[in-house]
Order: C-alpha cells, then sequence, then structure tokens
C-alpha cells in the first residue's frame, strides 16, 4: 500500500510541475519555463536541431514565447516502478501569427517528456520532444 501511495504522490507531483510549466510558458516567462529542465536535458523541437544545453534550450523557448501563445495539458503521466524516473504525454497548441500574412495560425499536436526525480525529491525534465498533427503541406513535401 505504501508504494502504490507513494506513485501516486509522485505521478501527482509530476501532473502538477508540468501544469505549472504551461502555465509559466502561457505567461511567457522564458526563464521560468527554461527552469524546469535538468542541466543535463535535451529537447527537440520540431523541424529544428536539438538542444542540450540551457542557453540553446532558452533560446528555443525565447524565441516561440515571443511570437506565440503556447500550452499544454497532460493526458498520462506514469512514474516508473524505481520511484526516480516519470513520463507524461499529451497534447499542445500553439498559435503565432504568420509571418506574411499576419494572420494567426495554429498548430496542435502530441509531446512526451522525461523526467527525473532529484535527491531532494523535486522534478525535472530530462527529455522534451513534441510535434505537429498538422500535415506538412504539398509545398513544405516537395521542397526536401
Amino acid at each position: 500500500m505504501t508504494v502504490a501511495f507513494a506513485a501516486g504522490a509522485d505521478e501527482k507531483a509530476l501532473r502538477d510541475a508540468d501544469e505549472a510549466w504551461s502555465k509559466a510558458a502561457a505567461s511567457k516567462d522564458v526563464d521560468q519555463t527554461v527552469s524546469f529542465y535538468a542541466d543535463d536535458a535535451v529537447v527537440m523541437p520540431p523541424n529544428a536541431d536539438r538542444a542540450t544545453t540551457k542557453e540553446a534550450i532558452r533560446k528555443i523557448w525565447k524565441d516561440l514565447l515571443t511570437d506565440a501563445k503556447v500550452s499544454w495539458k497532460a493526458s498520462k503521466v506514469e512514474v516508473a516502478k524505481s520511484g526516480d524516473i516519470g513520463f507524461i504525454s499529451g497534447t499542445y497548441e500553439v498559435t503565432m501569427n504568420d509571418v506574411v500574412t499576419g494572420k494567426p495560425v495554429n498548430d496542435h499536436g502530441k509531446y512526451l517528456e522525461v523526467w527525473e526525480k532529484n535527491p531532494d525529491g523535486s522534478w525535472k525534465c530530462a527529455a522534451d520532444i513534441w510535434n505537429s498533427d498538422i500535415p506538412l503541406t504539398k509545398a513544405a513535401s516537395e521542397k526536401k
């Protein structure tokens, strides 16, 4: 019973952390958004190189939050039996203005995060990847 309770507490802590992270991004707080990552995190945004330093991760978020409204919501939260690693998957939404037309463009998709539990009991995201559910246009596909 204690193990199940501990796992439930960890799952709640992860879900709460992910929700707080989404709120930080929605408020366009770059520093707070980046603070959820582990020091050795890897971030893999769509159509871009992966980022493996805090500076590179900060640039991704600064660029994204400058021009877009971002939010996400966890749909599945799991903690490994070891209790020191967790996984979150869910959906995201991004709205930004098209650079050519100035009209709002909406994107939505899915994400997967891997979290590590620190010795002090806090959780940090060690790996973060997201990609769109919107298919590439024919023109974009032909450019490859």
